[in-house]
């Protein structure tokens, strides 16, 4: 059963894998369209392809492998100097770039030169090649807004898990009392395990954020109004000053700092609670912010990835990881001891993921990724307009052929790292609890 279930998992993230790839260069093809530049390919995957059907002037397809897609659109970069497509240079770099401007042309055909990519206005190309990623964010928070809002999230809430037996700072990492200790103010004040906590000092709490800073702005005598099995309960605490950890602007514990702060002295319970619209964007926000900060420090994980690989380094949970992993932690998903909705939500979250993933990585302003091509655009359209303010030749198109050793250069960076974490995965994967 555990295999079948494993086997499930990555056959459905697979299927969400394919799926936001084909979301992703949908927009691309459908901007394309719009603005009535032709479009000979639309490729889910890379390498053999084995499924292909034409409708109308565009080839639509599957290939073997689920790693990206693409389209092709005829005319991506603008012709040489001469207005022709010049032969190949014995210069390498000079070669790359004629090899990319001749490949844009290999499709031309009769009727196709006012309907090339380059000769679109820059703000249409921005829109094309910025259609592809958007498609990703809007996938992503369809679906965290749907997660969070329909099935919730697992998080602390206000009733109580435990409850600590003395005050103990939590900067001496122990958790035994020792001789000396004096009694928890929650224990003193009678709170016990499943109390759900109601009103602090009086005033209602409905979540645990709340009821966590209420408590740490709070030394000295305080009513907790509580709900023991069904019946209302008030208990009279006196919360003393602790060393305790320090929260970040979400709620979240920084490691190795501390502030001094009001003490009550429990552990709240986690369950699976729904979160409201404003709750939701909150939370989409961190997650968006997080991303960000995630695919800023990549370069700085690397040595640990490596050594994750080919030593004997631990692999990190905030660890960089590749379509293997996240497959692999689907089928994990799908074996998690949890309710089976609660399992479909886990997955909607890794698939949401990716898509915001793929949105972050591809505005990077770098080629071949689309963002390399939107700063190109723009560009464009920069040294046009400040050629047209101060009564200058119009300088042309923008020629992003030239940026092609660039983009090599980039790819071959991108698919060292992809083979570095593919390894990473395989022998020394990520795995969730």
């Amino acid at each position: 059963m555990t295999t079948l279930m494993t086997v499930l998992g990555i056959v459905v993230f697979v299927v969400g894998l394919l799926f936001s790839i084909a979301w992703h260069e949908l927009g691309h093809l459908s901007t394309a369209k719009l603005f009535g530049i032709r479009v000979p390919q639309y490729m889910v995957g890379f390498g053999p392809t084995i499924w292909s059907r034409h409708r109308g002037e565009t080839e639509y397809g599957v290939k073997a492998v689920p790693l990206g897609g693409y389209i092709r659109m005829i005319g991506m970069f603008p012709p040489g100097d001469d207005g022709k497509i010049k032969k190949r240079s014995t210069s390498p770099w000079r070669g790359m770039i004629e090899d990319a401007r001749s490949a844009a042309y290999e499709e031309l055909k009769p009727g196709d030169e006012q309907r090339l990519f380059y000769t679109r206005k820059p703000w249409k190309r921005v829109i094309v090649m910025f259609a592809g990623p958007f498609m990703n964010l809007v996938l992503a928070v369809v679906i965290f807004l749907g997660v969070l809002m329909g099935f919730g999230v697992n998080t602390q809430t206000t009733t109580v898990s435990t409850v600590s037996d003395c005050v103990i700072s939590q900067s001496e990492n122990r958790d035994k009392c020792a001789d000396g200790d004096p009694a928890a103010p929650a224990k003193a004040a009678g709170l016990r395990p499943g109390d759900r906590i109601t009103a602090f000092d009086g005033k209602p709490v409905e979540d645990w954020g709340t009821l966590q800073d209420r408590i740490r702005d709070t030394i000295g005598p305080a009513t907790i109004t509580v709900q023991r099995d069904g019946v209302t309960k008030t208990l009279h605490a006196d919360l003393v000053e602790n060393q305790v950890a320090k929260n970040d602007g979400s709620g979240r514990p920084v490691e190795g700092e501390y502030v001094k702060a009001g003490f009550l002295g429990f552990s709240p319970a986690t369950g699976v609670v729904k979160q409201d619209f404003g709750q939701s964007v909150d939370r989409m926000g961190d997650m968006i912010s997080s991303g960000v900060q995630s695919l800023v420090d990549i370069p700085s994980k690397v040595p640990a990835l490596w050594d994750a690989a080919f030593g004997d380094g631990e692999r990190e949970p905030d660890s960089p990881m590749g379509v293997v992993g996240a497959a692999r932690v689907g089928g994990e998903v799908f074996n998690l001891d949890i309710p089976p909705e609660q399992r479909v939500a886990t997955m909607l979250i890794l698939v949401a993921g990716f898509n915001l993933s793929l949105f972050l990585f591809n505005m990077l302003p770098l080629l071949p990724l689309d963002g390399g091509h939107i700063a190109g655009a723009l560009w464009e359209s920069l040294r046009r307009n400040a050629a047209r303010i101060f009564r200058r030749p119009d300088p042309g198109p923008f020629d992003v052929a030239q940026l092609m050793p660039v983009a090599y250069v980039v790819a071959g960076v991108f698919i060292c790292f992809t083979l570095l974490v593919l390894v990473a995965d395989l022998v020394n994967p990520v795995r969730i609890s």
